[in-house]
């Protein structure tokens, strides 16, 4: 089986025009994803987006009806017993069986992929404050998701495809599994990361696709997504500000006596900051958007 250092082609993930169908629904409609090595990718879409779809296609559990998904080079549905040997998959709700303990669980699971790492194994138990000793029946939500991400996270695999991987995991839990993602960029691996907790995609991808409908509806690093959209500022001027309102690139523009809030796009920043600084700043604060209010301006219109 191909290996990511085999080829010149740095993609471990290749998703092009993949198309899937249940009835009459369209859940993947001519989807493209590219994943590179070494690279923490985010996918992000409220339910129904087709999120779910695209990974279980993936993981070679779901057929696709048109387009192509590879990874590492290998079709997903033809070679996805091979390829599982190199990958670990976390899902949102984790069902295993229910007469084993974590441990032994954790130790079924890695022994299926090619490499395993015990002193990681035990320390993993250890971080994520997990008890492997009693039985799955017996866990919470939040410990069966220790029992999927200690498994993963202890195997020495190319590839991780994580599915609302922190679902029922404290906050203190979750800044572990940031910490544990950091590693593994660290080591070169790659991360497929879908997740509906928008700051810890914000802390740790490199690049973040978003999709509505079954589509991409914006791709790219955090960086360029940012310059495509606006900034906000709040500035209090010695002199009125209201000139302001009517340059190119300023919306929802708010003004009160001498002190303005407003948005303007990438390209118009400058002429913006000029203008102000005539109006002699005395207070000013200005950020980029969010990945939230990226992902917002995708959905709000729709209400979804």
């Amino acid at each position: 089986m191909a290996h990511p250092d085999d080829s010149d082609n740095p993609a471990v993930i290749e998703v092009n025009n993949l198309t899937k169908k249940f009835g009459k629904f369209t859940a993947l409609d001519n989807l493209s994803l590219t994943v590179e090595k070494g690279q923490v990718h985010g996918l992000l879409g409220p339910n129904g987006a087709g999120k779910s779809t695209t990974i279980r296609i993936l993981l070679g559990l779901l057929t696709k009806d048109s387009g192509t998904a590879t990874i590492l080079g290998q079709d997903t549905w033809r070679y996805n017993v091979e390829l599982h040997e190199n990958l670990a998959y976390v899902p949102g709700e984790v069902t295993l069986w229910d007469n084993l303990t974590g441990g032994e669980i954790i130790d079924l699971l890695t022994h299926l992929r090619s490499r395993q790492d015990k002193d990681r194994r035990q320390k993993l138990i250890e971080r994520f404050q997990l008890d492997p000793t009693k039985r799955f029946r017996t866990y919470s939500k939040g410990n069966r998701q220790k029992v999927a991400l200690v498994s993963a996270l202890s195997s020495d695999v190319d590839l991780y495809i994580l599915d609302e991987p922190t679902s029922g995991l404290d906050p203190l839990l979750e800044l572990v599994f940031q910490d544990e993602i950091r590693l593994l960029k660290e080591q070169g691996k790659t991360v497929l990361l879908s997740s509906h907790i928008l700051a810890e995609v914000e802390a740790l991808c490199d690049k973040v696709t978003i999709i509505r409908e079954g589509r991409v509806v914006e791709s790219g690093s955090l960086d360029t997504l940012r310059h495509l959209a606006n900034t906000t500022i709040k500035v209090t001027t010695k002199q009125s500000p209201k000139e302001i309102e009517k340059m190119p690139g300023v919306i929802n523009f708010v003004v009160d006596g001498e002190h303005a809030e407003f948005q303007v796009t990438h390209e118009h920043l400058n002429e913006v900051f000029e203008v102000l600084t005539k109006l002699r700043i005395e207070a000013i604060t200005s950020h980029p958007p969010t990945l939230e209010e990226l992902f917002m301006s995708h959905y709000e219109d729709k209400g979804s």
